[in-house]
């Protein structure tokens, strides 16, 4: 009898926590969607925050369900470590990827750069400037003045200095 108590418990939290992270989960992309439009970011490009927050909102749905179930924590500490290793190992066999997804996150939610905006990166080997065509999880895609398509992996735009220009229509207005 305790069993059947005890198995529709865990049945009954199973349910409230998924119910819980899948409106919790909603939420949050509806939050991003807004953010995105206020913000001018082109659906394509709010990708990799819906990716991160998915992640974020699954693995907690998993972390809570081990709990529900029983799973012993001692064990699942040492499982979740040793994930944790693996992966440690290889982002830093791969920093540059991780790098660069970072630094689309905070050109997402903290650059001024946008889409079509006339952009200068302040090298001292390079000239490019031109236009912003895309920006993804890892490279911005620009076309230069001479009708170049260069890409440029988006943390070298976090490392470099970019300015960002007004376009030639406008500036000439400002000029009459």
């Amino acid at each position: 009898m305790v069993d059947i108590m005890s198995f529709k418990t865990e049945v009954l939290l199973t349910a409230v926590l998924l119910v819980f992270i899948f409106v919790v989960n909603s939420l949050g992309k509806r939050a991003i969607r807004r953010f995105g439009r206020l913000s001018s970011i082109d659906m394509n490009n709010r990708k990799i925050i819906f990716y991160l927050h998915n992640l974020l909102f699954y693995g907690l749905a998993l972390v809570g369900l081990s709990i529900i179930w029983g799973v012993n924590l001692q064990d699942f500490s040492v499982f979740l470590s040793s994930i944790l290793a693996i992966l440690g190992v290889g982002f830093v066999a791969q920093w540059s990827i991780l790098s660069n997804l970072t630094a689309s996150v905070i050109l997402f939610f903290n650059h001024p750069l946008r889409l079509g905006d006339r952009i200068r990166v302040l090298d001292k080997d390079f000239d490019w400037t031109g236009k912003v065509e895309d920006l993804s999880g890892f490279y911005l895609f620009m076309r230069t003045d001479d009708g170049r398509r260069i890409t440029i992996p988006t943390n070298l735009v976090i490392q470099k200095g970019i300015e960002i220009l007004q376009p030639e229509e406008e500036s000439s207005q400002l000029d009459t």
